[in-house]
């Protein structure tokens, strides 16, 4: 069974994405570290926010436009998008621990 939205022409409107559905998800969880990494460092929220949503608005337009380009190379764009969130884990741990161990010399 696919996705029930059909286009125009009949066709289903999220089967090209399919590709890249564990990029969708694994950004979101890529959108959790980095907001984190905001509280760890104290950013604004609000500021953090706002430059969040831009992004995201940055993201879909590049990705509603970009997508007939970006599908031949699905599996490299996951890949990249796998290792960028990798080493954004690893920044935030870093930088947690790093506050942590601050937080504990200062008591």
């Amino acid at each position: 069974m696919g996705i029930l939205i059909k286009n125009f022409n009949g066709d289903y409107l999220l089967e090209e994405y399919i590709p890249f559905i564990g990029l969708i998800i694994f950004g979101n969880i890529e959108n959790l570290i980095l907001a984190s990494q905001g509280v760890v460092q104290g950013v604004n929220p609000k500021i953090l926010g706002g430059l969040s949503i831009i992004a995201v608005i940055i993201w879909l337009i590049i990705g509603t436009v970009a997508t007939e380009v970006a599908i031949q190379y699905s599996s490299y764009i996951t890949f990249i998008g796998g290792l960028a969130i990798v080493i954004l884990g690893i920044q935030a741990i870093h930088g947690a621990v790093q506050n942590i161990k601050a937080k504990e010399e200062g008591v």
